[in-house]
């Protein structure tokens, strides 16, 4: 394997796990207290419990259609974002943050595949590669990581 493939397969995971130029995922979940979960600020679009289900229904899709040919895809807008501003109780919360965890490093783990080329289309895609997978995954991440941020900050819940 080229050095080159590995540092951009490095680069990616780096871009998709954060912390560089923002803040990570793990900094935006922490210690945010139940009672504020379901609390959409004025002037905002969502809680932080629906910025957090969004992110974690957004990821997996993307990592479902980069791995799984028959993978269908929820309906859009309304299979990606939870109806409800606050999570049905405290273990829903923790469920979805496990998720994402858990599908982040899954979607890492196949960028480090190196038996995966990066730039060829994926057999069931319309041109997609895994490579452009995974950096839709990391900007989506980063921009809605961003919103819970902002949120947060706006309810008083932000360092």
């Amino acid at each position: 394997m080229p050095a080159t493939d590995t540092a951009l397969r490095q680069h990616v995971i780096n871009l998709l796990t954060g912390g560089n130029a923002h803040a990570t995922f793990d900094d935006a979940v922490k210690n945010l207290a139940p009672e504020l979960r379901g609390k959409t600020p004025k002037g905002a679009g969502h809680s932080p419990w629906q910025l957090l289900e969004h992110l974690r229904i957004a990821q997996w899709d993307i990592l479902e259609f980069s791995r799984d040919p028959k993978h269908q895809s929820p309906d859009w807008p309304s299979g990606y974002w939870p109806a409800k501003p606050a999570p049905p109780d405290d273990k829903a919360w923790d469920k979805s943050v496990r998720a994402f965890r858990r599908d982040l490093k899954a979607l890492c783990d196949l960028v480090a595949d190196e038996s995966i080329d990066l730039f060829v289309p994926i057999p069931h895609g319309d041109g997609q590669t895994v490579l452009r997978e995974a950096l839709l995954a990391a900007d989506h991440n980063a921009y809605h990581v961003g919103q819970l941020i902002l949120v947060r900050r706006l309810i008083g819940a932000w360092k």
